[in-house]
């Protein structure tokens, strides 16, 4: 069998900062990475450039004819029309509106291209390939710079009807400030529980006499202080907790979803997952919520983008994009 009838994909991952690609053969194994800062890269054309020169670095690296590839799918930090391909709007790290990126794509590699959200792409990662295997309904929630949800009902991605479910970080639950967010701000959720927002509760409280532990920390750096002792980190993570465990105890009621699955840089931290798993038990009772962290860790939006790129290449013909 020729590498032509073999055939490949290529997966995309969008951050604010960084872009990272993979080259996957149509079992989905990864044969070859690559990644770069997105700095000084922000603008969509760039963007596209900028992967196209990492699709040409993953080919030469990995030995694979140009006619091979077959499909290509993203995933981008913010709200994304599905169906129309259409990046609405992405995070201040971008600055991006109505971005056509399915349409970019298509045209710089003539084969089909999807895109996604990345939370949503993460999401369809674990159900692939991670946490959520063989689960049909779940909630994966990302916890990094921010906090978002991608739902996954009945083994499909729930998207919602302005594309913009899962956006938990404008929830309100006990705890939080309970004004409206200005446009561009973090939601009241996001601006306790998300890393900016838990380093900045940190500042906040944090005084020559209250912390062993210096005073600009992340997020994680806080967790790991919490794990060794530190009274007002365990004060932080015990709190952050809580509202965590609001959150997801509303999610479940109204989903009805057994599994929640922890990921972001944040979210994979082990002691906000036991924290968290603690604050659940008193409350649940039913003994049928589960939270589990991520399998794939910081690769889950790209394992995802690899899955929905398969699903793209087997579902639309390559022939409509020939030239």
């Amino acid at each position: 069998m020729t590498e032509q009838q073999i055939g490949y994909v290529v997966a995309v991952d969008i951050g604010g900062t960084n872009l990272r690609l993979a080259l996957a053969d149509m079992a989905g194994a990864i044969v070859a990475r690559w990644s770069s800062s997105t700095a000084g890269s922000r603008g969509a054309e760039a963007i596209i450039e900028l992967i196209r020169s990492g699709v040409e670095n993953l080919l030469e690296h990995a030995s694979v004819p140009r006619g091979s590839l077959r499909a290509i799918a993203a995933g981008a930090p913010g709200v994304t029309d599905v169906d129309a391909g259409v990046v609405i709007a992405t995070s201040y790290l971008l600055g991006w509106r109505d971005v056509p990126l399915r349409d970019l794509l298509e045209a710089a590699f003539g084969v089909p291209a999807a895109v996604d959200n990345d939370v949503n792409l993460a999401a369809i990662g674990e159900s692939w390939a991670g946490a959520a295997k063989g689960t049909s309904d779940f909630v994966f929630l990302a916890i990094g710079t921010g906090i978002g949800a991608g739902i996954v009902l009945n083994g499909q991605p729930f998207r919602g009807m302005g594309w913009s479910a899962g956006e938990i970080g404008y929830m309100l639950v006990p705890g939080v400030p309970d004004r409206p967010a200005d446009r561009g701000e973090p939601g009241a959720l996001e601006g306790l529980i998300g890393g900016e927002g838990i380093k900045a509760e940190w500042q906040r409280r944090w005084s020559e006499g209250s912390a062993a532990l210096g005073k600009d920390l992340t997020a994680t750096e806080i967790f790991d202080g919490a794990l060794t002792g530190d009274p007002l980190a365990q004060s932080i993570l015990e709190q952050s907790a809580r509202i965590l465990a609001f959150a997801i105890y509303n999610l479940s009621l109204v989903l009805n979803c057994p599994l929640f699955v922890l990921g972001g840089g944040v979210g994979l931290h082990p002691a906000l997952l036991e924290a968290t798993r603690r604050v659940l038990a008193q409350w649940s009772g039913r003994g049928d919520l589960q939270l589990t962290r991520s399998v794939l860790g910081a690769d889950a939006q790209l394992i995802g983008a690899v899955s929905l790129a398969l699903t793209t290449a087997n579902s639309r013909s390559v022939l409509t994009f020939q030239g």
